[in-house]
C-alpha cells in the first residue's frame, strides 16, 4: 500500500472511532489485552454475591457487564456519568427495572446512605469515602482498576513523553486510601500484561477512544510516528505496549 493510500486508510478510522457503552468490537481480532490477567473479576463478584444482596455497579458504561452477571433485577443499581452511555443506561437497564441513576463515580453518588451490600467497579471513577457511605456495615467493595502506566509505550510511540493522566492510579496508593476511610483489604493484586495492535489502524481508533491517555492524537499531527509503527509492525507482526492493572476487595468495618 503506498503511504498516501495507508495515511487516508488511517483517516477513515479515525473518522469513525466512536464508542456505545464500551463496545471495543469494531477492532475484535485486530488486538489482544486482558488475556492472561492473574484474577477473574467476574468470578470474584460471585464468591461474595448472593441473590438477597443489593448490588450497585458504578460506572457501568452502558451496563454490558453488570447484565452478564444475571443478578436479580430488583436488587440491581447502577450509575453512568457519560451522557450517550446514560442515555444508553435509561433504555437498557431502567425497562428491566434496574435502578439506574446518573452520577459521577468520583462524586457523591445520588444513593441512600448503607444502601448497598456490594459496591462494584472496573475501570471507572470512584470516591473513597462516598463507598464507604453508601455500603451497609459489612459490605463489600470490588474493583478492577486501570494502573496510572497503562498504554505508556504505546502513547509513548505515537505523542512522545507524556505525563501521566492519573498519577495516583497505583495500587499501594489506592490501598492505603481504603484503610484510612475504615476498610479492611481482603485482596489486592496488581500486574502489568501485554496488549498487541496487528493493524495500526486499530491502534489509531483506540487512541482516539482513550483520548485521555492519547491527549492531542490525531493522524495529521502524528503521521510520521504511525508510519513508523506501520514499519515495527511489519518486523515484529504486531506493535506491543502493555496494559497496567489492579485489584482490590475491600470490607467495610
Amino acid at each position: 500500500m503506498k503511504e498516501t493510500e495507508f495515511i487516508n486508510s488511517l483517516k477513515k478510522e479515525e473518522s469513525i472511532a466512536h464508542i456505545h457503552g464500551w463496545d471495543f468490537s469494531h477492532i475484535a481480532g485486530r488486538y489482544t489485552e486482558e488475556t492472561d490477567l492473574p484474577w477473574d473479576y467476574q468470578r470474584i463478584i460471585f464468591d461474595y454475591l448472593k441473590p438477597e444482596m443489593k448490588l450497585l455497579d458504578i460506572d457501568t458504561g452502558g451496563g454490558e457487564f453488570l447484565l452478564s452477571l444475571h443478578h436479580p433485577y430488583e436488587n440491581t443499581s447502577a450509575a453512568e456519568a457519560y451522557p450517550p452511555n446514560v442515555q444508553l443506561c435509561r433504555e437498557t437497564l431502567l425497562p428491566l427495572g434496574i435502578d439506574f441513576r446518573a452520577g459521577d463515580g468520583k462524586d457523591a453518588l445520588p444513593f441512600e446512605d448503607a444502601a448497598f451490600d456490594i459496591v462494584i467497579n472496573r475501570h471507572g471513577d470512584f470516591n473513597v469515602k462516598d463507598i464507604h457511605r453508601i455500603l451497609k456495615d459489612g459490605g463489600i467493595f470490588i474493583t478492577e482498576q486501570v494502573g496510572a502506566e497503562n498504554d505508556r509505550e504505546l502513547v509513548e510511540l505515537l505523542l512522545g513523553k507524556t505525563e501521566l493522566p492519573f498519577p495516583e492510579q497505583y495500587l499501594e496508593t489506592r490501598r492505603k486510601q481504603f484503610c484510612d476511610a475504615g476498610f479492611d483489604i481482603l485482596d489486592a493484586q496488581e500486574c502489568f500484561r501485554p496488549i498487541k495492535f496487528f493493524d495500526i489502524g486499530a491502534l489509531v481508533w483506540f487512541a482516539h477512544i482513550i483520548e485521555w491517555e492519547f491527549p492531542d492524537f490525531s493522524v495529521d499531527r502524528c503521521k510520521d510516528k504511525l508510519l513508523y509503527a506501520q514499519q515495527l509492525l511489519k518486523q515484529n507482526g504486531c506493535v506491543e505496549g502493555q496494559i497496567h492493572r489492579f485489584l482490590l476487595v475491600c470490607y467495610k468495618k
